[in-house]
């Protein structure tokens, strides 16, 4: 999956970065590549945490899982994906 970072330079110079679909993910750099691994880790973290709370309320004896395949369209040609990974 493909993350947006919007980046500002704060008032020490190093880069500030916020992920546009994961809020919570913010981390900052003293370069670009620095900023882009430290993002990398904030966004793994968020989505851990977003397991984790999903998990705790949807218990399984409540609910059923099922996979949910999306086609993906990439120069007008659709592929369909062939993940078959479920939230464990």
């Amino acid at each position: 999956m493909n993350y947006t970072i919007s980046i500002q330079k704060n008032k020490n110079g190093w880069l500030t970065g916020q992920c546009e679909q994961l809020p919570e993910a913010i981390s900052e750099g003293r370069d670009m590549d620095h900023l882009m691994q430290n993002m990398r880790e904030v966004i793994k973290e968020a989505l851990e945490i977003r397991k984790e709370d999903f998990l705790a309320t949807h218990k399984e004896e409540r609910c059923s899982r099922r996979i949910l395949y999306l086609s993906h369209e990439k120069n007008g040609i659709t592929k369909t994906s062939k993940r078959k990974r479920v939230l464990a």
